[in-house]
């Protein structure tokens, strides 16, 4: 097999800084990657029609393997879209074989206060980097924004006279985002200290943050705070704001909604943090728990 194409190795080096993948995932991910470009050709042109040749292709590996390669290609393929390497999504025509589906990681509330008090104390200085990532992760955790949406978050996105975000999610789907009033106190903060030149809400070196270093600096506020930064990241963070909204009593379709899914099943997955509510409610109101308590 020859060298992996110039889009895996830019994808890859993004799952290095953005994720912190390990050695041995990057590995995993390059060997489903190029093993893909050898029965299709390269994935950054590759049509709907060869993608789909994968299904058949892949038919006597085990279910676990065959989604594994199907989460890859679906990763890249998105990848792709976001840096504008594709018009097109092929990854509906990959199979989708029946596994169980991993629990996205969360944090604690005691994590997410000790996170928000480093936060808070560093941006008491004032100093514009210190008060943007205080808005930066009022905005992740307070609005469940993607990584991508906030970064590319322009200055018009943020109304003057409504608690709204105006949000350009996957597949160019606009919707309305509340901002709390921690996260509006934020913003309020950091908007006279940004570039006022530029379109950007947060933006860097001639254009908007990348969502690199966003990572790296949730990172580094992790470290100041004591934290693990190996379980701090945009994504952990978005997980967080469903996971703590619907411990709170959220409805799943508002919720569905709050993070821009497409398809409920999507935001189901977050169910599992109310299994212990669930399961008090039902000890607690369930007749034959008031016959008991009777007895």
């Amino acid at each position: 097999m020859g060298a992996a194409s110039a889009p895996i190795e830019d994808f890859l080096a993004m799952l290095a800084a953005e994720r912190g993948a390990a050695a041995n995932t990057l590995a995993a991910y390059r060997r489903d990657l190029e093993g893909a470009e050898k029965l299709v050709g390269e994935l950054a042109s590759a049509p709907r029609a060869k993608v789909s040749q994968l299904g058949s292709a892949w038919a006597s590996l085990a279910p676990s393997t065959v989604a594994r390669k199907s989460s890859a290609l679906r990763q890249f393929f998105g990848f792709l879209i976001d840096e504008g390497l594709r018009d097109d999504d092929p990854s509906p025509a990959l199979p989708r074989p029946a596994t169980r589906r991993l629990l996205p990681k969360i944090l604690s509330h005691d994590e997410i206060e000790t996170l928000f008090a480093r936060a808070e104390l560093e941006a008491a200085s004032g100093r514009p980097r210190t008060v943007r990532m205080l808005a930066l992760l009022e905005l992740l955790y307070g609005s469940g924004l993607r990584a991508t949406e906030l970064v590319s978050l322009p200055v018009s996105a943020v109304p003057r006279d409504a608690p709204f975000l105006t949000v350009t999610g996957k597949g160019g789907q606009a919707r309305m985002v509340p901002i709390s009033r921690r996260a509006g106190e934020a913003l309020a903060r950091w908007l006279p200290l940004r570039e006022a030149v530029s379109p950007w809400l947060f933006p860097s070196r001639g254009k908007h943050l990348t969502r690199i270093r966003l990572f790296q600096l949730l990172k580094e506020l992790a470290t100041h705070a004591g934290l693990n930064p190996g379980k701090i990241s945009p994504h952990v963070l978005r997980h967080a704001f469903a996971t703590h909204l619907l411990e709170g009593g959220a409805d799943l379709r508002v919720l569905q909604t709050l993070l821009g899914h497409a398809d409920i099943a999507t935001t189901q997955i977050y169910t599992h943090v109310d299994a212990a509510r669930l399961v008090a409610l039902v000890n607690e109101r369930h007749p034959l728990a008031e016959k008991r308590r009777g007895d």
